[in-house]
């Protein structure tokens, strides 16, 4: 999953007022940014299998430090804690930088087929298959980005003309690159996999920039 992702970021960014959309875009695509590091060290691997899925060309055959439950849940505990400085006493937000970390795998479960491993070294993998429909995966991931996108824009309002062009510029990055991806040609490597997945950094600094000059409104429309 690319854009469910950052429609649930859009759509807690109201109740995490003390929180850039930034951070919380971080969190939700955190496994997917760290997931191209660990494939260019060759800590986890990838194959390009044309038709593995009808929606993407990759069968992930090894990412247990990314994207098995046991390692998500730490990297969600580890995440919080490091952009909250260790401060506890922020439990609300601790909870939802966590909770938008484990998140990913949530939603990816529903994504994939079982090839998301539940523990590092354990055989048993999950995955409800969504992928194998493009209807179904457009319509799921669609609504996921579209309500996003309402309760932030409903909750939001551009305090100048960035506000509004650099939202608009994510979102269409971000659309763009997830209704094309069933359609264009297989990646020629996983190495290229892995240098196009660093490009992913791009998006928390974006939203970033974005949400800087957004404000939150006093009375949501």
């Amino acid at each position: 999953m690319f854009a469910g992702h950052a429609g649930l970021a859009l759509a807690v960014r109201p109740l995490m007022p003390r929180q850039s959309l930034g951070l919380l875009f971080a969190a939700a695509f955190w496994l997917d940014l760290v997931w191209p590091v660990l494939l260019l060290t060759g800590l986890e691997s990838v194959q390009i299998r044309p038709g593995d899925t009808a929606f993407a060309p990759l069968a992930f055959v090894h990412y247990p430090w990314s994207h098995s439950l046991l390692a998500v849940l730490a990297w969600a505990v580890a995440f919080a804690l490091v952009a909250l400085r260790g401060r506890l006493d922020r439990l609300g937000d601790f909870l939802g930088l966590s909770g938008l970390v484990l998140s990913h795998w949530l939603l990816d479960a529903v994504v994939h087929r079982p090839d998301l491993p539940l523990a590092p070294g354990l055989p048993v993998k999950v995955g409800l298959s969504l992928w194998n429909s493009l209807p179904a995966t457009f319509l799921v991931e669609g609504l996921l980005v579209l309500g996003g996108i309402l309760v932030y824009l409903r909750r939001t309002t551009a305090k100048d003309g960035q506000g509004t062009w650099a939202f608009v510029s994510l979102l269409a990055l971000i659309i763009v690159i997830w209704a094309s991806g069933p359609f264009s040609p297989p990646p020629p490597s996983p190495t290229a996999i892995g240098i196009v997945g660093l490009l992913s950094w791009l998006l928390p600094l974006w939203a970033f920039w974005a949400d800087r000059h957004r404000g939150l409104r006093a009375n949501p429309l």
